[in-house]
């Protein structure tokens, strides 16, 4: 897809306005070969509220970011490879409408449009990109994915133990491994899950118990768990929520007119380049 735009002045144009976007610190997005085939703002679900991204979608690579002034600043940028991407539909729930989950080796998480039309797009437009990406390069679909993380609001008690009430004091903490919202003392443990942090990384004490005996079972570092089990230790990033526990002085100074209003907005914001 897009294969038409390969080393023409309007896609050179397209990537140079996205990369002065995001400024000079960020990633460099002018790679011979890459291409943008679409871009759009979306709504991530992150670990403590829904929060406005921008995405752009290159025939490589997903890149998504923080808006701070729409087509002019943005800011986080994350680099998805796209080999190790894939997608999957979601039905809508009551708060959330045309929504898919996005997954990686790395992090997974769910995103919604603000249409059923756009949602289609998206969906369509990664999973061809996806598709022929790995034709090119011979590479086999990934097949190991990290958990979505549930978000905060969805429990207000433990999801192991299920009597830990959770409060100002009382931390939640999530399960690197399936991604439930846990108590401190039902995840002590740590394992290193190579797909996702060569450090020892918070799971749970079920599937510790689960991870562990498949390794016992299959020899070391089967099912994806290397060496390095410990129960102590401080989790390096408990504070990655996959945007950040609180919103940056940068964001909360956004000044992109259309933040407020895109939640409950009725239109498009996605376009892509055919």
């Amino acid at each position: 897809m897009g294969e038409h735009l390969v080393n023409t002045e309007v896609n050179a144009e397209r990537i140079a306005a996205v990369e002065s976007c995001f400024g000079p610190s960020s990633h460099p997005l002018a790679v011979p070969g890459r291409v943008l085939v679409g871009e759009g703002v979306l709504t991530k679900m992150c670990r403590k509220k829904p929060k406005a991204r921008v995405f752009f979608l290159f025939n490589d690579v997903l890149v998504y970011g923080t808006v701070l002034v729409y087509r002019r600043r943005y800011t986080g940028q994350h680099l998805l490879p796209l080999d190790t991407v894939s997608v999957e539909d979601l039905p809508d729930s009551e708060s959330q409408a045309n929504r898919w989950l996005i997954k990686t080796r790395q992090k997974s998480f769910v995103v919604c449009a603000a249409t059923a039309p756009e949602k289609a797009d998206w969906l369509h437009h990664i999973a061809d990109c996806v598709q022929r990406l790995l034709q090119r390069t011979g590479q086999q679909p990934c097949i190991l994915h990290a958990a979505p993380w549930i978000q905060d609001n969805v429990t207000d008690i433990c999801m192991r133990c299920t009597h830990t009430r959770f409060s100002a004091l009382v931390r939640r903490h999530h399960c690197r491994h399936c991604g439930f919202v846990v108590c401190r003392s039902c995840s002590k443990q740590r394992l290193v899950m190579p797909h996702l942090s060569a450090k020892p990384l918070r799971v749970c004490t079920l599937c510790y118990r689960q991870l562990v005996a498949a390794g016992n079972a299959g020899g070391a570092g089967a099912g994806g768990v290397g060496a390095g089990v410990g129960q102590s230790g401080q989790d390096q990033d408990e504070g990655d929520d996959r945007d950040g526990g609180r919103d940056s002085d940068d964001e909360r100074a956004a000044t992109w007119s259309g933040q407020q209003q895109f939640f409950a907005a009725d239109r498009s914001w996605s376009s892509f380049h055919m």
